[in-house]
């Protein structure tokens, strides 16, 4: 089992930054690959960035040159920075791992974009 927990949401402006931290109760480099999705009010979760083996990233269009998805093995710690952030990057952010074939996701933490 693997148990994430998710922090660093809050209220920003447009333009402004945030940085997501996703804590993992297993050594996240025994994690075939996690990310971050989010889910905006009235829409689908989507996939905003994974980071697999070998630092290997993927990002969403939408947030692809704006977000940074980074590791820290020895905090067992997935990072998100988010930078130039717009509203429509308003959502509650969820962290997710691959292990074992089984998804696990945290609770989420909530971004509000607005001035």
């Amino acid at each position: 089992q693997v148990q994430l927990v998710e922090s660093g949401g809050g209220l920003v402006q447009p333009g402004g930054s945030l940085r997501l931290a996703c804590a993992s109760s297993r050594d996240i480099f025994s994690i075939y690959r996690m990310g971050w999705y989010r889910q905006a009010p009235g829409k689908q979760r989507e996939l905003v960035a994974d980071i697999r083996s070998g630092d290997r990233t993927n990002y969403a269009d939408s947030v692809n040159g704006r977000f940074t998805i980074s590791r820290d093995t020895a905090k067992n710690t997935v990072y998100l920075q988010m930078n130039s952030l717009q509203p429509d990057d308003t959502a509650v952010y969820y962290c997710n791992a691959l292990y074992g074939a089984m998804n696990y996701w945290g609770k989420g933490t909530r971004v509000t974009v607005s001035s």
